[in-house]
């Protein structure tokens, strides 16, 4: 975020309407804020009715699937082809490698609660990702004659040890069907085959496919619930993309329905995820749902998948899924992907939101690899993050210093440019003034634009942070400072009312960052060379750049600790760069190279820097045949 003030900085002349339209953006982004917050008070009541209108028509779809699963004269009746299923004794095996620990419920056959070991909850105990009353999944098979429901039949398990159990639903007489998990040891990874073994005659011989329907609640695992909430996510792997697609409900309730085959589904909270993997794909008609609670009920979102897979009704060929219930760890998601039992290329690490495309390289290829080596030396991670602010603000300084040249050019070109405004005076003549000004401009090979392109190059890096530390489960319950965990806001200074924008906290590395960015402004003001007829613009511009850090502060007060504290650090290296590069050049040098420059060019032109002089004829051609033009209009 912080790098906007180099790029506006450096392209103030370009373009005054896209300048209006910035300054209406920001104008339209501090509306919304305030609006939202508002109005998400007034909605509250409506929002709550809404939610349990949702509950209401689920519980009582769930009933009349069940109903249709399990009926009453079913229950008494010996005869019929589901009778050993219907009565049974729900208990729980559990599966256990050391790294999770995944509960077997008999009673349905599937996972019921997921734990994992190493990653401690709020209360300081093991995470636990779900339990019986917050998960389920229903498989559906359509026999000849009735229905399979797996959601309220009871299995018998068979072969039980610490990483596999065999759970099988027997029939009166139609053969059974096998649930087989094993548990992959040292992975988070849980591998489940479903085979039908003498059902031949239950099912018709042109059955294909199964359907499975998949219900989970998720938990509040972090301290900041609406920064958790933003990145709890329904994200899903179209079998044939390598990119993974994220539907994020943040308010009320949110379908999709996706007409592509997929590789997996993803209920993902900020720093863990439960995702159901597909071996032969998931189907092309798979319903993807969502709803956003609200704060206080101890769960982020309800998120909800109904699709198909295949289904072999002979037999001959079992239907494979897989479960991963583990940390969203980029490493980890990268070495789980090679257990596809399918072959096909999960790419699991894709559940984490590391940016758009050009972002998201730079993560992978530069952030991710450097904070993984700084990381290995056993360092605070709050000194992690500052030395890796330090490297990326020395790899970019090259940049930096184009640009800050770029504007010391131009500011050094000042009393040429001021003899142009004294020349021109009256505001008829402001076309010949500019003009006359890209004239002096490029006979000393000097851009406005110089410093723009620069300071573009440096966004993707900057912005990288932006999406790589909340996503760090590294930094998660890590501690620096005052700041008792850098995934989440710091809250040294709170209160128990709720201040609409701001919440019940200060989060003093936001305030920092604000602090930081405004001197950041300041300073860039000081060095910024105002053009002739640009006076309204940069008032404008002044404006803009002070509002910044006030919208950043509401922005910013919720979000990660960790990241404000890097845009902190990143600040105020950028205005100890600043200082330390205003003294040590000198205008009047500057100026006295520029002549030198021109000098040696007018004699031998294949000498004359070139960096500017191109884009300065372009800039200068365009403004005469705009100039042609408004004469032509006069004319007529």
């Amino acid at each position: 975020m912080l790098s906007l003030q180099p790029v506006i900085r450096n392209c103030i002349k370009v373009d005054r309407k896209a300048y209006i339209g910035v300054l209406v953006i920001s104008a339209l982004v501090c509306f919304v804020l305030l609006w939202g917050s508002i109005s998400g008070k007034k909605n509250a009541p409506a929002q709550k009715q809404y939610e349990q209108n949702i509950e209401q028509k689920q519980t009582a779809a769930q009933t009349a699937e069940t109903t249709v699963s399990v009926r009453t004269d079913e229950v008494n009746d010996s005869l019929s082809p589901l009778f050993p299923a219907l009565h049974g004794e729900e208990k729980t095996v559990v599966l256990d490698n050391g790294l999770v620990s995944i509960g077997i419920s008999t009673r349905g056959g599937v996972p019921c609660s997921a734990t994992l070991s190493g990653y401690s909850n709020q209360q300081g105990g093991n995470v636990t990702l779900f339990d019986r009353n917050e998960s389920s999944i229903d498989f559906k098979l359509d026999g000849k004659n009735l229905n399979i429901r797996t959601h309220d039949l009871y299995f018998q398990p068979l072969q039980e040890s610490d990483t596999k159990v065999v759970m099988r639903l027997n029939t009166n007489g139609y053969g059974y069907l096998d649930f087989v998990y094993t548990l992959n040891p040292d992975s988070y990874m849980l591998n489940l085959d479903v085979k039908a073994v003498g059902m031949g005659d239950f099912f018709s011989s042109d059955l294909n496919r199964m359907a499975v329907d998949w219900i989970q609640n998720l938990r509040q695992q972090e301290k900041g619930f609406e920064f958790e909430q933003r990145y709890t996510t329904l994200t899903y792997k179209r079998s044939d993309k390598a990119k993974a697609k994220v539907l994020n409900i943040m308010k009320g309730t949110r379908k999709y329905q996706v007409e592509e085959p997929l590789d997996w589904v993803a209920f993902k909270n900020q720093f863990f995820s439960c995702i159901m993997i597909s071996s032969q794909t998931f189907s092309q008609d798979s319903e993807l749902s969502g709803l956003a609670y609200e704060k206080g009920k101890g769960y982020m979102k309800k998120l909800m998948a109904r699709t198909h897979a295949q289904f072999d009704p002979s037999g001959s060929e079992p239907t494979q899924f897989q479960f991963y219930y583990g940390p969203n760890d980029y490493k980890i998601l990268k070495q789980n992907s090679r257990l596809s039992n399918g072959g096909q290329k999960l790419r699991l690490n894709r559940v984490i939101d590391l940016g758009w495309p050009v972002v998201r390289e730079v993560n992978r290829f530069l952030i991710i690899p450097l904070f993984n080596l700084l990381s290995h030396w056993n360092l605070n991670m709050g000194l992690v993050i500052l030395l890796m602010t330090l490297i990326v603000k020395t790899l970019v300084f090259p940049a930096q210093f184009k640009s800050y040249m770029s504007s010391a050019k131009m500011r050094a070109l000042k009393p040429y440019v001021d003899e142009v405004s004294a020349k021109y005076p009256k505001p008829e003549d402001a076309m010949k003034k500019q003009q006359e000004t890209m004239a002096v401009y490029s006979k000393y090979g000097v851009s406005p634009m110089g410093g723009c392109l620069p300071s573009l190059i440096q966004m993707p890096v900057w912005m990288a942070f932006f999406f790589f530390v909340p996503n760090a489960i590294e930094l998660r319950q890590q501690s620096f400072l005052w700041a008792e965990d850098l995934t989440g806001f710091d809250d040294l200074i709170h209160w128990s009312a709720n201040i609409p924008l701001i919440g019940n906290h200060l989060s003093i590395f936001c305030i920092l960052f604000c602090a930081t960015n405004i001197i950041n402004t300041i300073y860039s003001m000081q060095q910024q060379q105002q053009a002739p007829g640009q006076e309204d613009t940069m008032k404008m511009m002044k404006w803009m750049m002070y509002l910044m850090p006030v919208i950043f502060f509401f922005s910013f007060n919720n979000y990660s600790s960790g990241l404000c504290y890097y845009y902190f650090i990143s600040g105020l290296v950028s205005i100890i760069t600043m200082i330390y590069l205003r003294r040590s050049t000198d205008d009047k040098k500057i100026l006295a190279k520029l002549e030198a420059d021109y000098e040696a060019s007018r004699n031998d032109p294949t000498k004359r820097k070139q960096g500017g002089s191109n884009m300065m004829a372009r800039l200068e051609a365009m403004q005469k045949e705009q100039e042609r033009l408004n004469s032509q209009r006069g004319n007529r």
